[in-house]
């Protein structure tokens, strides 16, 4: 199992990040959050989830542990895989997640794409036990807006299964923000894109 990784950037997309980890470059699938927090050449940390499958072994990276354990948790209720998952903590903050797990708020969850009503109550039934053993964290530090937070919040809605029209909408409906304040993080930016689509 890897549960961490630990390098510099040396490339990343609306939804997957490559770290080069001394000449080993590992790229690991993230949310768009996630994607758009880190620079080029800078140094990064994920918490990683490796899924494996009969033809493939695929690494998913998160901001933190507690992002990462959900993404885990929710795999384990039937019928739920890890592109739905990462659906999952991309519209849902760890804490948002548990808040509508122990709520049985099947709004909020149905709200995520690929999650209808009875995937929702699913999620509900089988990880209302479970969901309060994940650990709360605090949220991780803001990082500064880059020029491109356009191009990463549509790439990331568009990954997420958005067409490219919902996308852009979304992305008019969040540029007040920006010029509101100009440090906005991406991950606010796309959560906000995301509860426009939800609306």
């Amino acid at each position: 199992m890897i549960a961490q990784l630990s390098g510099t950037v040396i490339a990343a997309g609306p939804t997957w990040v490559v770290l080069d980890l001394n000449g080993f470059g590992v790229k690991a699938l993230c949310s768009p959050s996630t994607a758009g927090s880190v620079r080029l050449g800078q140094p990064a940390t994920l918490a990683t989830s490796l899924v494996v499958r009969e033809d493939s072994l695929t690494l998913y990276g998160f901001a933190d542990a507690d992002e990462r354990d959900c993404f885990e948790l929710v795999q384990s209720a039937g019928g739920i895989g890890p592109k739905i998952a990462q659906a999952v903590v991309s519209v849902l903050t760890p804490d948002a997640l548990r808040a509508a797990i122990a709520a049985e708020n099947i709004a909020a969850l149905t709200k995520v794409p690929g999650i209808g009503v009875k995937g929702a109550q699913r999620l509900v039934i089988e990880l209302k036990d479970k969901i309060n053993a994940l650990a709360a964290v605090g949220p991780p530090s803001a990082q500064p807006v880059p020029l491109i937070w356009r191009e990463q919040v549509k790439g990331g809605l568009e990954g997420l299964g958005w067409s490219s029209r919902d996308a852009e909408r979304a992305c008019d409906s969040v540029a007040g923000l920006i010029e509101a304040d100009p440090s906005t993080p991406v991950a606010v930016l796309m959560r906000a894109a995301l509860r426009s689509l939800a609306k």
